[in-house]
């Protein structure tokens, strides 16, 4: 099985380039590079003591769940790029990673043009870090703890579509009800996003689920990278909900929202 990855070069992205390897026999990893000191240097986000302190946090627990930066597996093919660059690339370029089973987008930036028509009729899997249609677009599981709402912490497993986080929804990851502070949480979100997603290639069920489309008409929040600024994540900050908050609100979630929940 030859697997396709469009992903970014955080300790996060490279865990999934890593599980996929396990089950594939070859994988294209085509990597989309940030800093990996955000906060610190100027880059996605803006450099300030507010987003450094953030920052901090968030690479604690990333570090906790997924561990540093770390080299690719031998039956890893990879492309490293900057940011953006992406859809500038001309096709030939990635030909060799268009010929493979399953083609999965996690982190990457806004594919467009000749790129996301090919994804799309392959029926590319998204890994969105947000339970939609509720959240939809940037740094959605931040805005669910920020609204005071843990239980909507999760990830959505959707077709790729040209709409940012639109295509119609496969599954639903959740982390179980725990007492567990808000940044660890964000990141075993994204775990359990992971694991899910390898458990349905695994067992082939990703093929026999049913594709939902998303009703606009339950979002919640839609989000941009703008939206989050050094005052909200200052008020942030100083209002995270405890660990025994986020206990209380996933020991409530209401689980008939979610379509064929993953929990771990």
């Amino acid at each position: 099985m030859k697997i396709t990855v469009f992903t970014s070069n955080q300790p996060r992205h490279i865990s999934l380039i890593k599980s996929l390897a396990v089950i594939a026999d070859e994988v294209f990893a085509v990597q989309e590079c940030n800093t990996v000191f955000p906060g610190q240097v100027e880059d996605f986000f803006k450099k300030s003591d507010v987003m450094q302190n953030y920052f901090e946090n968030v690479m604690r627990a990333e570090k906790e769940v997924f561990g540093l930066p770390m080299f690719l597996p031998s039956n890893v093919q990879s492309l490293s790029l900057k940011s953006g660059d992406l859809n500038k690339l001309n096709m030939e370029i990635l030909k060799p990673a268009l010929k493979s089973d399953f083609y999965i987008v996690f982190g990457s930036s806004f594919i467009k043009g000749e790129l996301i028509d090919f994804l799309v009729s392959k029926r590319a899997i998204n890994i969105h870090m947000g339970l939609s249609p509720f959240y939809r677009g940037s740094s959605c599981n931040f805005w669910a703890l920020y609204d005071d709402k843990p239980d909507y912490v999760g990830a959505t497993i959707h077709l790729l579509s040209k709409g940012l986080d639109s295509g119609a929804m496969l599954l639903h990851a959740v982390p179980k009800a725990e007492e567990i502070e808000p940044f660890l949480l964000g990141m075993y979100a994204v775990k359990v996003a992971h694991n899910g997603l390898i458990n349905a290639i695994k067992t082939g069920e990703i093929l026999k689920m049913e594709a939902i489309p998303q009703d606009k008409a339950l979002e919640i929040r839609y989000t941009r990278n703008k939206d989050f600024t050094d005052e909200v994540a200052s008020r942030y900050l100083a209002k995270q909900p405890t660990a025994q908050d986020i206990f209380q609100s996933l020991r409530n979630r209401d689980l008939s929202i979610l379509l064929n929940p993953y929990i771990e």
